[in-house]
Formats: structure tokens, sequence, C-alpha cells
């Protein structure tokens, strides 16, 4: 997200009185607010969900409601990308083996 200089403390502080209770929806496993080291002013989010269903709850909820409405404070529209990983007992074991 590319935020307005003047604007960057405002949208700053609105997604930090959300983080925690993101963090706290039924299968939010991550949910971190991030800052460009090259660019003060591009700030991102990055969450990860159990399942695609807590996802979907999730762009229902009020918080998602309030956080699209400070979206106004950037400079240009926001891109959400959507990764979606299967998960299996496969992936899981093989990111356990140690690297050889």
């Amino acid at each position: 997200m590319k935020v307005f200089a003047e604007k960057r403390n405002e949208l700053s502080q609105t997604i930090v009185s959300l983080i925690d209770s993101l963090r706290k929806e039924e299968g939010c496993r991550r949910c971190d607010f991030c800052q460009s080291m090259e660019d003060e002013n591009e700030l991102s989010i990055f969450e990860e969900w159990d399942t695609r269903e807590d996802f979907n709850s999730h762009l229902k909820s009020e918080r998602f409601r309030v956080l699209r409405g400070a979206m106004t404070l950037l400079r240009e529209p926001y891109e959400m990308m959507v990764h979606t990983v299967p998960a299996s007992k496969k992936r899981t074991e093989a990111r356990c083996k140690p690297v050889v």
C-alpha cells in the first residue's frame, strides 16, 4: 500500500489499533504489519489463515470493513493478493526435515 506521506501516521495508527483483534479472529495464524525499508510510505499487511472459510469470514468482519475504509488514505489503489496452499501431511513432514 502506498500512502500519502502526510497520512502515513493516521493509517499506521488505524492498522495498529486493529492488529491485536485481527490476530484473535478464528483461524488467523498470522497478521503482520510492515513498512518498507526503502520507502517509509509503503506499508504492507501479511495475513495467514487456517482455511478459506476463516479468511472469507474475516473479509465480512467489521474489522475488515474499518480497514477497507482506511484505504481512502492511500495515494493509489491497494493490491490484495491471495495465495492458496493445499495442506498435506507430506508437505508438513518435508518442512521439518533438515536440508543436507
